[in-house]
């Protein structure tokens, strides 16, 4: 009886093993070459990023961010380069790799825009740690700027985390960014008051005023004729670390001063003044008082 043998069997009798161990052992050998070095070089390429990052006094949220892209990225093209040594099309890796970056982002949009959103405030920078602003509709003291969010903390001591996105799609407005700041300070003088009286009023409290800057010059003007007051407005400059200090004192001290001087500070009022007439003429006022009488009092009778 004669045994057949498989043709796979009598294919692998013609195979060279040694030769193709040596082949393939020196491929995955420089492929292994290849990561190590590769990975060795990226992470040398990326501390030296962060060195010159750090001598550009860059910020260190941004160079952190842009340290680790290089990196991903670097490590991305050694695994390639290993891929390729081996001799896998890489063509079929980059598709692959193309597809699943699509996903990725896809499913990270949101994430991904914030992050796109903190690279603008890291760069832009519109406000620093320490700063005192309002941005998406809330205010407080920047605490840190992340990649993805901005801590913020508000003056009664709350955090508040915003998604980086919210922050720059909205309105920001830094209270801290100048030295100086402006106090206006909005007060009602009667019509009948002199106004003269009332400018020198408000502008010795404000020359009085130690927090006061002497440049530029505290103001005052007649800024509305309202309907019970003619409104004026202080305009004093304070360093911007005093405001609200300064705000305060300032405010009770023209209160103080208007009053002080006999000026009056009116508040809103409307005088109704209503007149009917009865049929013969007379007030229906007149008419109500003689109609009414006392609890003690007894109507008189009437004879006839």
């Amino acid at each position: 009886m004669v045994l057949q043998v498989p043709e796979t069997i009598r294919k692998l009798e013609h195979l060279d093993v040694l030769r193709l161990a040596e082949t393939w052992g020196l491929k995955l050998i420089g492929a292994l070459l290849i990561l190590v070095a590769g990975t060795w070089l990226a992470k040398r390429i990326s501390r030296t990023m962060d060195r010159a990052f750090v001598r550009a006094k860059m910020e260190a949220t941004l160079s952190g961010f842009l340290r680790n892209i290089a990196y991903a990225a670097m490590v991305v093209v050694v695994v390639v380069a290993a891929l390729q040594s081996l001799g896998v099309p890489t063509t079929s890796v980059m598709a692959v790799l193309g597809a699943a970056g699509l996903a990725i982002g896809l499913a990270l949009k949101d994430s991904l825009s914030n992050i796109a959103s903190g690279v603008m405030l890291i760069v832009q920078r519109p406000f620093h740690v320490g700063d005192f602003v309002q941005a998406a509709g809330v205010e407080g003291t920047i605490e840190q700027v992340r990649v993805f969010q901005t801590r913020m903390r508000t003056p009664d001591n709350r955090t508040i985390i915003l998604p980086n996105s919210l922050v720059t799609t909205a309105p920001i407005i830094n209270f801290t960014a100048n030295h100086r700041r402006r106090v206006d300070i909005a007060v009602g003088v009667g019509y009948d008051d002199d106004l003269k009286a009332a400018r020198e009023a408000l502008m010795s409290v404000a020359t009085a005023h130690p927090q006061v800057l002497d440049d530029p010059a505290p103001e005052v003007f007649v800024v509305a004729l309202a309907d019970s007051s003619v409104n004026l407005e202080l305009r004093a400059w304070v360093k911007t670390v005093d405001f609200a200090m300064a705000k305060s004192q300032l405010t009770e001290g023209v209160r103080n001063e208007v009053i002080g001087r006999g000026l009056h500070i009116p508040y809103p009022q409307r005088d109704l003044h209503v007149y009917h007439h009865d049929a013969d003429g007379r007030p229906l006022m007149e008419l109500l008082a003689r109609s009414v009488t006392d609890d003690g009092d007894v109507a008189p009778a009437v004879v006839r």
